[in-house]
């Protein structure tokens, strides 16, 4: 049976447990109250893994109903409960991802290089994240070292934004910065981890050739 709610977690964190709770004995009012306080978030996640919106809204339908299913395994003990939903969703974007990579592309995916709008300061980082950047390279090591490379505020700050699914706006509240920071923290970090993945994939390449 899984715990009750630590006292220090934050109200938010205890309505979202109350309702997995409710959920898990096949409440679906509470169920649906769960979709309506969970779903930006988790669409956020999403969508900075895999950035076609229309496949997103797709792949958040199918993790709710992984999450149906599977409510009744939470744990409070283990996780927080937004942590927890957030590592359903990016799993479940994870695994597209990977299985859209196996696929044959006929033509490269448009790029719209000036978009860099201020609404994703509300919703979750759309750019790749370290762990989809990791599918262009050959191991886990690889990103390992690359992290390594980082400061410390942006390695704190690509973590929160893409391990924990954050938005910009979460992320400077977190780490009481200005907003104009953390963005540029993330925006310098995943292009220190392109260049560093880059390198590793050449070097395994090269390494595989000879």
């Amino acid at each position: 049976m899984a715990s009750a709610a630590p006292e220090d977690w934050s109200e938010r964190s205890r309505l979202l447990s109350a309702l997995l709770a409710r959920a898990a004995l096949g409440d679906r009012e509470a169920f649906a109250r769960l979709y309506d306080r969970s779903s930006p978030h988790l669409l956020g996640v999403i969508l900075r893994i895999n950035r076609d919106r229309a496949q997103a809204e797709d792949l958040l339908q199918e993790v709710y109903v992984s999450i149906w299913r599977a409510a009744g395994t939470f744990d409070a003990a283990q996780s927080q409960p937004l942590t927890w939903l957030t590592s359903i969703a990016r799993n479940r974007a994870i695994d597209s991802l990977r299985r859209k990579q196996t696929e044959p592309q006929t033509r490269p995916a448009p790029l719209n290089d000036d978009e860099d709008r201020d609404v994703y300061d509300d919703v979750a980082d759309p750019a790749p994240g370290p762990v989809a950047l990791l599918g262009e390279a050959s191991d886990a090591r690889a990103l390992t070292h690359c992290l390594d490379q980082l400061s410390g505020p942006q390695r704190q700050s690509v973590a929160l934004a893409f391990y924990d699914g954050l938005t910009h706006a979460e992320v400077a509240a977190q780490m009481r910065q200005p907003l104009g920071t953390v963005k540029s923290w993330v925006r310098r970090a995943l292009q220190a981890l392109k260049s560093c993945l880059d390198s590793a994939v050449v070097r395994d390449t090269r390494a595989g050739e000879s």
